[in-house]
């Protein structure tokens, strides 16, 4: 949970608020943490892992929200050769190609910058966007006229519908220059280049970005009325010629050891370049083999950056503090004393759970060597004291909010407040949980004002936010309220009682029950009653009904037992119902409706079963959910298709016992091809 918790505050410093406290590296050293966590545990992946998340929410701010036509993806990282080549080998084992078929790629430098796309229409720009969580980005439009880089009008013919994508960035000389500058008037100094340009393109006023020296790269595209190559590399030129500028290093690699070749002479060429950059970026060339590809959950199966090694830097734990979060996990904290790591400066580093401190000998006083991952997040990786004479650190065992019992479970390297909702920290992070922009995103009700309310009793469940309307007259006058701010806050209230119902369930926090996972919960079971039915259900035990909603369960990409589980026990806890009930009789969220293409098997559940010909297992599974349809592992009563290709066996038994079509691997070709 911590790890989860810290790099999602990373995300947030360094996409939502472009105030990173770690480096790139030590960002990337705890999301490798996380994924090896995850190879290792794969039933004890989060629902939330940071693996299947893009950005992060945008931040209040006075720039318009945009939502994307099509998401602007992150990119999975590799950090050694050996994981570049499992990345190629993955590639034709998806699309069922040879050990020896080629697989060409292009490789370009992965530019430290923030994320934008331009959307041109006839060739003329008409919106600019960043990023944002790859959902929803703000416009910058006006601001990124400023950039010389960024044509208002493309050259020669274009498609009617265009969006380049790429980024914004600062160059290294022009970032000195800038901090000279705001150094003379007492102005904000900006940590590195990357926040200097994210700083500058994201203001209200424009006129300010006109007096920063941006640039801008394009590394792809978005929607497009039409795709005027076959290749990647193709592409790319294309847009060059359009009138945008593109990477000079950017090649075409025909073997691995090109890829890697490549990437150790951008390493070397580095320090030399203009701007700063942190990796080397390879896709697939082939477009056709990028669309069978397709995505997971946060990124393209046809692309991965080969990050350079992360920076380290030696200072002193001053002290260390345990934070409380939403589900009772005591979190250790380690407060340094100030050091530069990568142009960051660093005074806090988390250091995960008891056993990370035990391991590493941490005590108050030690001398630590940090990295930065990746060149963001801060990750103790040695303790250069550990043999001085000094008492160990002695982990609490009882909770310094409320001062229950705290203790591991069975199995759990976190140890966590027994207080439940007796302890305040667990109760108001919940609430926080609640109305954050992940989740319900109510504005106005800000860490400051959920203290104030749960302090007043006003405050003891989600469903009390939706009362807070009849307190108005006592809200009026309070420090810092007045009749504008309360009218807003309850307006904003108002706005949420047709929530979204996935971010609802998110805003919940259920163990294990991300934001992902309540998406992928809520693409199968629609509405909140019937995912609570099926929820029930598995957890009774009871009969075939149960072992089916098991099976439901399981049957959905990025649910495992440990979320079943999660699942069937929030339901069982009388005060997670009544919590559950509360809630629904004050807000209605309509049924969870996800936009596919319309196909013969929209709204089926398809089993796949026997050796495919034609496509990887993976590539059928994904083919199935562009259309609308579910893949299954199992054939059961709720099954409507089976695909069976050569050496079928049990489930075309069980297909026949529960009466389900079954067709070949050609007859699936022909649903996918009639849906377009």
């Amino acid at each position: 949970m911590r790890l989860a918790k810290d790099i999602a505050r990373a995300d947030r410093l360094y996409h939502a608020e472009d105030a990173p406290e770690i480096s790139d590296a030590e960002y990337d050293a705890l999301v490798r943490r996380n994924a090896e966590l995850e190879a290792a545990f794969p039933h004890m992946i989060r629902a939330d892992s940071p693996s299947r998340k893009v950005g992060h929410e945008i931040a209040a701010s006075p720039l318009s929200k945009v939502t994307h036509e099509v998401r602007m993806m992150s990119l999975d990282n590799s950090f050694s050769d050996e994981e570049v080549g499992e990345f190629v080998a993955r590639v034709r084992r998806f699309l069922n190609l040879a050990e020896d078929a080629p697989v060409i790629m292009t490789a370009e430098d992965k530019i430290d910058g923030l994320s934008c796309s331009l959307r041109y229409e006839e060739g003329k720009l008409v919106r600019a966007a960043t990023r944002g969580d790859g959902q929803v980005g703000e416009d910058v439009t006006p601001n990124v006229a400023h950039i010389p880089d960024i044509p208002q009008m493309l050259r020669g013919k274009v498609p009617a519908v265009f969006e380049v994508r790429g980024e914004v960035y600062m160059d290294k000389q022009a970032f000195t220059a800038l901090n000279a500058a705001q150094q003379e008037v007492d102005g904000k100094i900006f940590a590195n280049p990357r926040n200097a340009a994210a700083g500058s393109l994201r203001q209200k006023d424009a006129s300010i970005t006109a007096k920063r020296p941006l640039r801008f790269l394009a590394h792809g595209w978005g929607a497009a009325s039409e795709v005027p190559a076959a290749t990647q590399f193709g592409m790319m030129g294309q847009i060059a010629e359009w009138g945008l500028p593109i990477s000079p290093l950017l090649v075409r690699c025909f073997t691995l050891e090109d890829m890697l070749q490549h990437y150790r002479e951008i390493r070397e060429m580095r320090p030399g370049l203009r701007y700063d950059i942190d990796g080397v970026v390879y896709k697939v060339d082939s477009l056709e083999w990028q669309g069978r590809l397709g995505f997971v959950a946060k990124a393209p199966r046809w692309g991965m950056a080969h990050k350079f090694p992360a920076e380290k830097a030696e200072t002193i734990i001053e002290a260390i503090d345990i934070q409380v979060g939403r589900t009772g996990k005591l979190t250790p904290v380690g407060r340094l004393k100030p050091v530069l790591v990568g142009g960051v400066t660093v005074t806090n580093v988390t250091l995960h759970n008891r056993d990370e401190i035990a391991r590493l000998g941490l005590r108050v006083g030690d001398r630590i060597v940090l990295q930065r991952a990746g060149d963001v997040i801060p990750q103790v990786v040695d303790n250069l004291t550990r043999e001085d004479v000094r008492e160990p650190y002695a982990f609490p065992d009882h909770c310094p909010e409320c001062q229950s019992e705290a203790v591991a479970e069975e199995g759990e390297v976190d140890v966590r407040c027994t207080g439940g909702l007796i302890c305040p920290a667990q109760r108001t992070e919940r609430l926080r949980h609640f109305v954050s922009r992940g989740a319900l995103d109510i504005e106005g009700l800000g860490e400051k004002s959920i203290a104030e309310f749960f302090g007043l009793g006003w405050l003891e469940s989600p469903a009390d936010i939706y009362r807070l309307r009849r307190r108005r007259s006592e809200i009026v006058g309070r420090e810092g309220w007045k009749d504008k701010s309360v009218d807003n806050l309850l307006a904003a209230i108002e706005a949420k009682r047709a929530p979204d119902a996935a971010r609802l369930l998110f805003g919940l926090g259920i163990r294990h029950v991300g934001a992902v996972t309540a998406r992928d919960l809520l693409k199968r079971f629609a509405t909140l009653p019937a995912l609570r039915e099926a929820a029930v259900t598995a957890r009774s035990g009871v009969g075939e009904a149960a072992s089916d909603a098991v099976a439901d369960l399981l049957s959905i990409e990025g649910v495992g037992p440990v979320v079943v589980e999660a699942l069937g026990d929030f339901f069982h806890e009388p005060h997670n119902v009544a919590v559950w009930d509360d809630l629904l009789n004050e807000v209605s969220p309509p049924p969870y409706i996800v936009e596919t293409k319309a196909s013969a098997v929209a709204g089926k559940t398809v089993v796949f079963t026997g050796k495919l010909e034609t496509m990887s297992r993976d590539e059928a599974k994904a083919q199935a959910e562009a259309l609308g349809a579910r893949s299954a592992g199992s054939v059961s009563a709720k099954t409507d298709l089976v695909v069976a290709g050569p050496g079928a066996g049990s489930k075309l038994k069980q297909a026949e016992k529960f009466g389900v079509e079954v067709i070949d691997e050609a007859a699936w070709a022909e649903i996918v091809k009639a849906a377009g």
